[in-house]
């Protein structure tokens, strides 16, 4: 009898470039500010030229510590630069300035969850670096291309490389991992999403057979052929890229082709991966160190840095002391800025009316504007405000929501002068009684069919009162005194 054919699983490991938030280079003065005018933002030491020598940035140094921190990572003792060799066209000194054997960082890890389920995912290592310049295809993409530019404005750059360890068996897991690491980032204040180009991925993926159990072999994992796709910019084009790679891989064993070792394009507008060239073995970079870099001792920052709340204790904290619902607490430590605005709301008002207003009616008219809460961080006295209104029932909750609110993130007026301006202020007590009566009285077969049983005439009444009071009403008071007089 044939043997039956093992099942084979995608296996997967990340290496992330993660821009850190420093003001300067890390090796030099020149500004990290994105500038319109390409090759403007450079000196003699970030474009390499002789006799110029790198100073280390101590910003991107405490950056690096408390990400380390985040990912429950080891700082060592000591930790040195090294020099990675290899030419490229956006590498100005044909070497780049990075760590080798000993990273800033090592052996972390960092839990996130993908569909309800809880996992974690080793981090072998993070160590700084520089990024090398950025290049600009002209009249196609990398391979199909008339020529191509060369910017080194982002020359210099500290960047942060974060390498796991092969532990995501999905595109799906690591799009999860992407999206829980950039909130830590986030959270930490090293990182700006914002920035074109502020976290890049490659991710290594091969398909290895698995024994009974579907356990992997660590024997059949080393010797497996793997491809490495960069150029990925996205946690969806991650998934997507990732996704389309399993497929191909897949594919080729089934046609009885083997895996060639190799780096491969991920091209977003094709949704395909392109080969690029053979994929270059540790040896081929002729790591040594980096001479006019000392070697450093940070292993006592970790315990000196402060790092602030991080988005799992802020999500359970939230959900103590405010008693929010697992899905409320999610969506208000989606970012640091959001719970930041919560807890300014929640300070002055009950935390489940404010839970409401910020996590349902604010962040959906944002979201709905292709808005974020950073657009309106200066308005937190605006929303306060709004939320008061309603607290004191001042104004119904409709106008509130379909006037008031939409008119602070269209037109940028404060919630009193919308209120004014479109007299939304609740109609007192006798004209609603009036109204109410006069709704009964003009129209006796809706009363007629609400006696006989029929809900629907009672809604078609309410109608017909805050229509009267120009919406000015409240439709549960309205509802309750049409049942009382029916």
């Amino acid at each position: 009898m044939a043997q039956a054919q093992r099942e084979r699983a995608v296996v997967i490991g990340l290496e992330v470039h993660v821009q850190l938030e420093t003001d300067t280079k890390i090796f030099c003065d020149c500004s990290t500010e994105p500038a319109e005018e390409p090759n403007t933002q450079t000196c003699p030491v970030c474009l390499g030229l002789p006799g110029a020598l790198p100073v280390l940035n101590e910003a991107a140094v405490e950056a690096a510590v408390k990400v380390g921190t985040a990912l429950d990572a080891t700082i060592p003792e000591e930790t040195r630069f090294h020099r990675k060799n290899y030419y490229y066209p956006d590498l100005p000194k044909n070497f780049q300035i990075t760590q080798y054997d000993e990273p800033i960082c090592q052996d972390g890890r960092l839990e996130f969850s993908v569909e309800g389920e809880r996992r974690a995912v080793g981090i072998r290592r993070a160590h700084l670096e520089e990024d090398p310049g950025s290049l600009r295809h002209r009249g196609g993409s990398i391979d199909t291309a008339d020529y191509t530019l060369v910017d080194y404005n982002r020359a210099g750059v500290p960047l942060m490389e974060v390498v796991t360890e092969p532990d995501f068996r999905g595109p799906d897991e690591v799009r999860a991992f992407l999206s829980k690491l950039e909130e830590v980032l986030e959270y930490l204040g090293v990182f700006d999403a914002s920035r074109d180009g502020s976290l890049r991925i490659d991710a290594n993926l091969s398909i290895v057979e698995t024994d009974g159990d579907g356990e992997i072999d660590t024997a059949q994992l080393d010797a497996a052929n793997r491809t490495e796709v960069k150029n990925i910019s996205s946690h969806k084009g991650a998934q997507k890229a990732l996704a389309y790679e399993a497929q191909r891989q897949k594919n080729a064993i089934k046609r009885g082709k083997e895996i060639q070792q190799e780096t491969r394009h991920w091209d977003e507008s094709r949704g395909i991966t392109v080969s690029m060239r053979s994929k270059e073995a540790e040896k081929d970079y002729r790591y040594f160190p980096e001479a006019d870099l000392p070697p450093l001792q940070v292993s006592d920052w970790k315990s000196r840095i402060e790092i602030p709340e991080l988005p799992d204790a802020r999500r359970e904290r939230f959900r103590q002391e405010y008693d929010l619902s697992v899905e409320a607490a999610d969506k208000l430590t989606s970012t640091k800025q959001v719970a930041d605005f919560y807890e300014g709301v929640a300070g002055e008002f009950d935390p489940t009316l404010a839970a409401t207003w910020v996590a349902d009616e604010l962040l959906g008219e944002l979201n709905y504007r292709d808005m974020l809460i950073t657009d309106i961080e200066d308005r937190l006295d605006d929303v306060t405000r709004l939320v008061e209104l309603v607290a004191e029932n001042q104004i119904t909750v409709k106008n509130a929501r379909e006037v008031v609110l939409r008119g602070m993130l269209d037109e940028g007026r404060d919630p009193d002068a919308i209120v004014d301006e479109e007299g939304l202020g609740k109609t007192g007590g006798d004209e609603v009684q009036t109204a109410v009566q006069q709704a009964i009285e003009e129209n006796p077969d809706a009363v007629a069919d609400y006696r006989a049983g029929e809900s629907g005439a009672l809604n078609f009444l309410v109608g017909q009162v805050m229509q009267a009071t120009g919406g000015s009403a409240d439709p549960a008071d309205v509802n309750e005194l049409l049942r009382e007089r029916l």
